[in-house]
């Protein structure tokens, strides 16, 4: 059996880079320490999604000034801690990038080595969110652990209400997709994530940040694929099963979930879901520019 240990970082945060620093390196030992293969931040780490108040220009200004780069020392000691522990690392930080800061996920793998790069495609520009430059598309990187090789895409937060997000990672071959996440999560969100994973057939790793965060509640999550089990097949299916392997509390802790890479693979080969009966030539508007409403923010969630 080929079991992958996920440690979710469920941790509180700081406006300050050096003390996120120093707290998430030291997690990071200790899931290591407890059998984790690969451990996962929540969403923009470096900060602990801090935004300014995007229309005072000044503000904007000084926190566009701390994004990071890779070569910075915050991600330098990720790095290295990496490469000395064989531990992977999905690593969250304001990324400095040329069309300005990035929301971004770094999966370093156990030599150090990045083998993913992920910017947020979907922000929420209806937020101060807007200071944030979108990426441009979705990537599957190969992961080599210590179980094997395993493909592994990421989405970050908003990324996950848009169903384009998790498809274009099936497609592309992604096994496990890790989700860094800030914002409050309740049942309607739990089963978003748990259809993301069923209809394309793929594991899905969420952190969040705890309850303690303006921005988080909690409930990070673990889920497979595997709605339904082998055997005893009623109308080509077997016996519904529960997904949602994991779901941690609302308090600061590290969480953790194996995914058993056998069941998931042998389970992808054999059901229908997934990416195998798309009909590409009848969506062709789903490749037209949206329209964008003009809506008042507290009165759509109110």
């Amino acid at each position: 059996m080929s079991v992958i240990r996920v440690a979710l970082l469920q941790l509180s945060t700081s406006t300050a880079i050096g003390e996120n620093l120093r707290s998430g390196l030291a997690a990071c030992r200790e899931a290591r320490a407890k059998g984790a293969d690969i451990a996962l931040l929540p969403e923009v780490w470096s900060h602990g999604y801090a935004l300014p108040n995007a229309d005072d220009a000044s503000a904007a200004e000084a926190w566009r000034q701390t994004a990071l780069s890779e070569e910075s020392e915050f991600v330098r000691a990720y790095r290295d801690l990496a490469a000395e522990t064989g531990l992977a690392i999905g690593l969250t930080f304001l990324e400095a990038h040329p069309s300005g800061p990035r929301n971004f996920l770094a999966l370093i793998d156990g030599s150090g080595e990045i083998v993913l790069r992920y910017a947020k495609v979907h922000t929420c520009a209806f937020t101060n969110e807007r200071l944030i430059a979108p990426g441009k598309g979705f990537d599957v990187a190969t992961l080599e652990t210590d179980k094997g090789p395993l493909e592994v895409g990421a989405m970050i937060c908003h990324d996950r209400e848009n169903p384009e997000s998790a498809r274009i990672l099936a497609i592309k071959g992604a096994e496990l997709v890790l989700v860094p996440n800030a914002c409050l999560f309740e049942e309607h969100r739990v089963a978003q994530m748990k259809t993301r994973a069923f209809e394309n057939m793929i594991a899905l790793a969420m952190t969040n940040y705890p309850v303690s965060h303006p921005e988080g509640n909690g409930h990070s999550l673990g889920i497979v694929p595997m709605a339904f089990s082998p055997g005893g097949e009623k109308n080509g299916q077997g016996e519904t099963r529960e997904t949602l392997i994991l779901e941690a509390g609302e308090e600061p802790g590290i969480y953790y979930c194996d995914f058993d890479l056998d069941e998931i693979r042998a389970y992808r080969e054999n059901a229908i879901w997934g990416p195998h009966a798309r009909r590409p030539a009848a969506y062709a508007e789903l490749l037209t520019e949206p329209t964008t409403p003009d809506f008042d923010l507290e009165k759509l969630i109110h």
